[in-house]
């Protein structure tokens, strides 16, 4: 031990020094003690309070707390720390650290005769002392009520001690200011510096480290107790660089406080966050801890790429921004490499731009749309039910549920007649997705579908009835993705990979790779396409890509999804509550930002190509006859191929368009009568004559009647007397108001 003078009691009164000489006796009998853990132990054994997760090459994509007791980051060396705070923290805790050798007898003894004097003087706890108490729990106290016992500080002096002799005064200082509590949970000075300041702790200015110093002191203490504190601090060390006879000193102790209150109170408010640029998927991170949960200090290799992982993020805020005025601030976007399942990009939310930013969109089951009718022709064509070339009715049709009728419509409301398949799914008719859902069964649809990884499609085929066709069922983006890949890859598939330690999952067979190749070819097809987008759209890239949009009911969910031969991309955008957006579809929503994802992924169309045909795929020239769509080169399922499509003429079919079969109408007796008409309206010969309940009604043209409350039957009757159609309609409601006398 250093020594501080002949009697390091002697500046003390006379009447104080026998206690404080028992104090040292009893010390002094107790120095032997147990080795203390080394610094080089210390440092190893220290875990921060979070995990990292890093991209496929390693680099910092996301930080997660994982552990709660306290909030600390990675270990700091000593030369990284500002010397500003080393300065000022030794001169608030241990102004004689360079000097002794663990205790501060001086001090000690100084703190002693204060209490026994009762002035209530403050304790001498060394650096070393406090760090001999964070490493050994026995050293601490209860709680900050309670002080330590007489035997605890012996002990405390002789660690202390004990580690001066191992350790050296830097990595004394660099352990401490690594394992101090600073502020609530905020632990070392990495934690501290960012979140107090939101930088790092080489740039700690003067000011910030008084505010931390003091805070050492009182880690809980209230703003006006803390700026007392700092305000001491600064004041000490502009006493100590200037005469205060010049009278500089006293104008710069001023200037040192000023302002201070406010700058405190500002720090002390501030929310405790982490690095902003270890932030980049928080929802992906989120989804990889929840599958293996790790401990703090862990690094887990990702398969995310950080370049790819910006972009998307990037540009969804870009396109948001856009679209600023629609009722739109949320989306997701994931990005699959095709032959590895791994996910190279997962965006959960817009972040700041939704209400709703920890809500993760990639894995939140939606209402899919349109996104599901390529599954549904693949199935018909593999089943050979169906070929590219059939020809399907796109015109009204009436469907008849148990909940009663069901009318699909055309995004565009209107109808095309007799459409190809081709047409239908590269153009996302409605009607003819009905009708192939009808020739397929929902049964063996859903079953397609729960193959394919969709496990959100949970409830009976007779649930979801033949609005599944069109999208009914909810699903999640990155299942959805990953049911396009299988498409890519020939109807292969197999799980995504967000792990690059995880194996890569064995692949299994869950579609035909002929169908799937047809499917392909479809989504591809510009000329197809442009029935309902035109030949100029977002959906257009220099290379080939496979693509197709959704917009769920009400313009709640927007979606494209697509696949070149070595990536698939989908994107959602929408809003995490659920509410409508106002005029956003699918091609004017997601689709540019689709598109833009896609260039980025095949700069000057790098790595794309033209998937080349399975064997079993035939292709023909084909013609259709009447000419309901140009002659062109088409795809067959080998034993289903043909050269022409010859219709039948149609002929004039006589029906009741309106009203429509088993409807109820319902009076309302606030409105007037001539405003509560109900049309009949029909595809009639003619004299053909309108019947209704069994009465001659007139001539069978576009009709106004006036309702009358009950069940009706109206029927279409031809000149020689044949019914040609009959529909039963209700009618419900009161007699309508009579003028008052």
């Amino acid at each position: 031990m250093k020594q501080m003078g002949s009697d390091p009691i002697s500046f003390l009164p006379n009447g104080v020094r026998p206690h404080l000489a028992g104090l040292c006796l009893m010390a002094a009998t107790s120095l032997a003690a147990a080795a203390p853990p080394d610094f080089a132990q210390v440092k190893r054994e220290w875990r921060s309070s979070e995990a990292w997760v890093l991209d496929r090459d390693g680099r910092p994509l996301q930080r997660l707390r994982v552990e709660n007791k306290a909030r600390r980051f990675e270990w700091v060396a000593l030369d990284a720390v500002s010397p500003q705070l080393k300065a000022m923290l030794i001169a608030a805790e241990d102004q004689r650290f360079e000097e002794h050798d663990g205790v501060d007898w001086k001090a000690a003894m100084s703190a002693a005769a204060g209490h026994l004097g009762g002035s209530g003087a403050r304790g001498a706890s060394t650096l070393t002392m406090q760090l001999a108490a964070m490493l050994d729990p026995e050293l601490q106290r209860a709680d900050d009520a309670t002080p330590r016992s007489m035997a605890q500080k012996l002990r405390q002096a002789r660690a202390a001690m004990a580690i001066e002799k191992r350790w050296s005064k830097a990595q004394i200082l660099e352990a401490y200011l690594n394992l101090v509590p600073f502020r609530g949970e905020l632990t070392g000075v990495s934690a501290m510096s960012w979140g107090l300041f939101g930088k790092a702790p080489h740039g700690i200015d003067r000011r910030e480290a008084a505010v931390a110093a003091a805070l050492v002191r009182g880690p809980n203490a209230h703003a006006q107790r803390v700026t007392r504190r700092t305000c001491l601090l600064l004041t000490a060390q502009v006493e100590q660089r200037a005469k205060p006879e010049s009278g500089r000193a006293a104008m710069q102790q001023n200037d040192s406080c000023a302002g201070l209150a406010a700058q405190v109170e500002q720090v002390l408010a501030r929310g405790y966050e982490a690095f902003p640029a270890q932030n980049g998927a928080p929802h992906a991170a989120r989804r990889i801890l929840a599958d293996a949960p790790v401990r703090g200090g862990t690094r887990i290799t990702s398969t995310l790429d950080a370049d790819v992982q910006a972009k998307a993020r990037t540009a969804l805020r870009a396109r948001l921004t856009e679209l600023t005025g629609r009722n739109v601030e949320d989306g997701a976007i994931i990005v699959l490499d095709n032959a590895s399942g791994e996910v190279l990009a997962y965006v959960g939310s817009s972040g700041d731009l939704s209400r709703a930013a920890q809500v993760d969109g990639a894995s939140a089951p939606r209402q899919a749309g349109s996104t599901l009718k390529p599954f549904l022709y693949a199935l018909a064509i593999e089943e050979r039910r169906l070929t590219a070339a059939s020809v399907l009715d796109d015109a009204l049709l009436k469907v008849q549920t148990d909940t009663g009728l069901y009318i699909p419509r055309n995004y565009a409301t209107s109808s095309r007649g007799p459409v190809s398949v081709r047409a239908s799914l590269a153009s996302s008719l409605n009607i003819p997705a009905v009708r192939a859902l009808a020739i397929v069964g929902p049964e063996r649809f859903v079953e397609r579908l729960r193959a394919l990884g969709l496990s959100t499609v949970e409830e009976s085929a007779d649930h979801y009835g033949p609005s599944l066709a069109l999208g009914s069922a909810d699903v999640t983006l990155i299942e959805l993705a990953n049911a396009y890949r299988t498409l890519a890859n020939g109807g292969m598939t197999s799980a995504v990979r967000l792990r690059r330690d995880v194996p890569q999952p064995a692949q299994r067979r869950v579609a035909s790779a002929v169908a799937s190749h047809i499917v392909g070819d479809m989504l591809a097809d510009r000329a197809a396409r442009a029935v309902a987008f035109g030949l100029a759209s977002s959906l257009e890239t220099p290379f080939w890509s496979a693509v197709k949009t959704g917009t769920s009911k009400d313009m709640r969910d927007n979606w494209t999804i697509g696949y070149s031969t070595r990536y698939t991309v989908a994107v959602w955008v929408g809003n995490a509550s659920g509410s409508p957006m106002h005029d956003v579809s699918g091609v004017s929503g997601a689709a540019p930002l689709w598109r833009d994802l896609m260039l980025h992924l095949h700069p000057r169309g790098a790595g794309a190509g033209e998937p080349l045909p399975p064997p079993g795929v035939v292709a023909t020239r084909l013609t259709y006859q009447p000419a309901i769509e140009a002659p062109r080169r088409e795809v067959f399922m080998a034993g289903t191929e043909r050269t022409l499509v010859r219709l039948a003429e149609p002929a004039l079919q006589s029906a009741i368009v309106a009203p429509v079969a088993g409807s109820i109408h319902a009076l309302d007796p606030d409105i007037p009568p001539a405003n509560q008409r109900l049309i009949f309206k029909a595809n009639a010969p003619p004299g053909a004559q309108w019947h209704l309940n069994g009465r001659p009604l007139g001539e069978a043209r576009t009709t106004a009647w006036f309702p009358w409350p009950g069940k009706h039957l109206l029927r279409l009757v031809g000149a020689d007397g044949q019914v040609l159609d009959q529909v039963d309609f209700e009618v419900r409601g009161a007699r309508v108001k009579t003028a008052a006398r």
